[in-house]
């Protein structure tokens, strides 16, 4: 017999083969494609990887009118992969899958991975009948349990939950991105992409309600009293118990009695309390701390995760689980990072403890367990990896680790009647903290021993005038939790629906913007489409996702209802379409002409732009012909505007995008000196 096991990408594919071979090894390519081949029990087997998904969904037949119903897969690198690549890994697939006699999904084990296995094995392989590995880390010792406990049929529902759940993505967003589109162009004769989805509508429209609330926002005065308070040992700051005054000449008074004959204190409130360790990371909580500790938004941090589970060193990230089963090997996992000479201290003072559990979270997941390190040792990893890395391994010491002791103290101060409050907190018994260094952010805010009764002099007291901010602004983490809380997304797509927000221009900054053209979307969608936006159509449609999932409800009767749904959705916007077109034709014109503008003009001081003509694109200045100054720019390729200048000359530096590679930033000048080492 002869087997061929299906792994999601190369990487995966080479542990698997490692860790299941009974002999040796041979690592095989053609072309661009590699699989391994080796011996597991009697049977020869090939362990091939895909490339991601090897199918694609794509209209049946042409044209880019709306709506658009009628569906079929088709192979990724005939719709858009110009290089090839996936090509290489179809058709070395299809040629060793001729050579076996049975086959393993041993893709990723959710969603994705279910439909990349299924769509091969139906495609290419011509077969449904297949087992089903499932493990959680790439370690030898999991795809060995993976190998002897996989199930001898695929998780169907898994399989149909993950199929419906790319064809309304797939419906829902072409057929209202181009009913956006189509809106402008065909009343205003400009053509500009828009998009939204029955996800991307309430994310955009989330934003667009906070960034309302920020322009109408309309500042109050108030004023604050601070008193300086000093005795030949101590000094110490307090805040009048009134926290805001919102008439001056109050506040004024109030500062004039308490400047009379020092102060006194009044009482000394303090309590002794637990700070519990944190629960493990899912991926939302690992996105939110990685952000706080890095700056990394929710998607690096995803590609970071998948980098290191694929290394062998996490489990696998896309869980929404806040939970570590004993399974796992709680002891096991520190000894081996024990090994480590970084980690040694932290985990012998786990292992010292007398008894090893977890602090559990209430969310779990019923394909993975919390995130957490293998123990096993990294080689040569990225800096950013080794960042991810450190804060996923202390944060697994930490969930073990015993409550902090915290301390607060409160201090109330009578200054001549006036009540003065100084607050503080300090750490007693650092306990968890200690294994989860440098990542906590307790603030130590401690205020001078004083006991009821004690008198101390007034040094000062300041009235300061103050200002009511706006709402802040969300951040991609805080985004990632906000889409989380209402059910909206998944934990896998949550990252990418925040990316598309940007790639449209709807969105802008690391604090998220909503620029006109996100408000107009969402303004023109309110009039004339709400349902696009409804959180409640959203959550009934994951609701009837997850039905497939459990065996309740079928793939077919979900998507021909939501078909029915979207349909009268787009009817709606055909009959208002000249209405939505004029509302988005400001705000489309604004976006092109900023898209193409990068900067100041060093020769006359007007604007650099792109200029277009035909296939060709080159910089040239808005004074033309006055100023004739231009640059070449690189062809077939996207440019967006960085709003930085080249260190080295000065002049503005652009994005440039090409499909299938790696983006870079330079600046239009080809004699610029940071194009020196460019040849070499």
């Amino acid at each position: 017999m002869t087997q061929l096991i299906i792994a999601e990408k190369p990487n995966a594919a080479g542990r698997i083969a490692y860790a299941l071979a009974d002999d040796n090894v041979s690592k095989k390519n053609k072309g661009k494609a590699v699989w391994y081949e080796t011996t597991v029990g009697d049977e020869k087997t090939y362990v091939v990887p895909a490339v991601g998904h090897l199918f694609t969904l794509e209209q049946e037949g042409k044209g880019w009118d709306y709506p658009v119903f009628e569906t079929e897969w088709k192979p990724t690198h005939e719709v858009r992969d110009k290089s090839n690549w996936m090509k290489n890994y179809h058709s070395n697939l299809k040629r060793l899958a001729n050579k076996a006699d049975k086959f393993v999904n041993a893709c990723d084990y959710d969603q994705e991975g279910a439909v990349i296995g299924f769509n091969i094995l139906k495609f290419i392989v011509g077969t449904e009948d297949a087992a089903r590995m499932k493990f959680s880390t790439l370690t030898t010792s999991d795809l060995q349990e993976a190998y002897e406990d996989m199930s001898e049929e695929l998780d169907r529902g898994m399989v149909e939950s993950g199929l419906a759940r790319h064809v309304l993505d797939w419906l829902w967003g072409i057929n209202l991105s181009r009913a956006l589109t189509l809106s402008v162009k065909n009343n205003t004769n400009t053509f500009h992409v828009l998009s939204t989805g029955r996800v991307q509508g309430p994310a955009l429209k989330i934003l667009a309600e906070r960034e309302r609330e920020i322009q109408k926002f309309e500042p109050e005065d108030y004023w604050v009293l601070e008193a300086l308070l000093k005795s030949d040992k101590e000094k110490v700051r307090a805040n009048h118990e009134k926290d805001k005054f919102w008439e001056e000449e109050e506040a004024k008074e109030s500062k004039e009695t308490a400047e009379g004959d020092g102060a006194t204190v009044e009482e000394v409130k303090k309590n002794k309390y637990n700070h519990k360790p944190p629960v493990p990371f899912d991926l939302s909580t690992l996105q939110r701390e990685a952000y706080s500790a890095f700056k990394f938004n929710p998607s690096k941090t995803l590609d970071v995760a998948q980098s290191l589970y694929e290394s062998g060193l996490i489990s696998y990230p896309r869980s929404s689980s806040q939970k570590l089963p004993p399974k796992i090997g709680y002891q096991k996992i520190l000894e081996k990072l024990k090994n480590q000479s970084k980690y040694k201290e932290l985990a012998g003072k786990v292992l010292s403890k007398k008894k090893i559990t977890p602090k559990q979270g209430k969310k779990d997941d019923k394909a993975h367990p919390a995130i957490h390190p293998t123990g096993s040792k990294p080689k040569k990893i990225s800096k950013d990896e080794k960042k991810l890395y450190d804060l996923i391994v202390k944060r697994y010491f930490a969930v073990f680790g015993e409550p902090a002791v915290r301390e607060s103290v409160k201090l109330t101060f009578d200054l001549s009647g006036e009540k003065f409050l100084a607050k503080g907190k300090r750490t007693l018994e650092k306990n968890w903290f200690t294994l989860y260094e440098p990542y906590v952010k307790k603030k130590e805010q401690v205020i001078p021993d004083l006991e009821e009764g004690e008198k101390m002099d007034v040094s000062e007291v300041k009235k300061l005038d103050k200002q009511t901010k706006p709402p802040k602004r969300y951040t991609q983490a805080s985004l990632v939790s906000e889409l989380e809380k209402r059910n909206l997304g998944t934990k896998s797509t949550r990252s990418q629906i925040i990316d598309k927000l940007y790639d449209r221009g709807y969105v802008d900054g690391s604090s998220i913007k909503v620029m006109d053209i996100g408000l107009a979307v969402v303004d023109a969608l309110e009039k004339y489409s709400p349902k696009v936006l409804s959180e409640e159509m959203t959550k009934n449609i994951e609701e009837d996702m997850e039905k497939i999932r459990d065996g309740d409800n079928t793939r077919e009767e979900v998507v021909e209802n939501a078909k029915e749904t979207l349909k009268e959705i787009l009817d709606g916007i055909k009959e208002n379409e000249e209405k939505i077109g004029q509302g988005l034709k400001d705000a489309v014109i604004e976006t092109i002409r900023k898209k193409r503008e990068l900067g100041e003009c060093p020769e006359c001081g007007g604007t650099l732009k792109v200029i277009k003509t035909g296939k060709s694109q080159f910089v040239g200045c808005s004074n033309y012909p006055d100023c004739e100054n231009s640059f070449p720019l690189p062809q077939r390729a996207k440019i967006v505007p960085t709003d930085k200048e080249c260190d080295d000359c000065g002049l503005p530096t652009f994005k440039v995008i090409r499909r299938g590679k790696r983006p870079f930033t330079m600046c239009p000048d080809p004699d610029c000196e940071s194009k020196d080492d460019w040849n070499s």
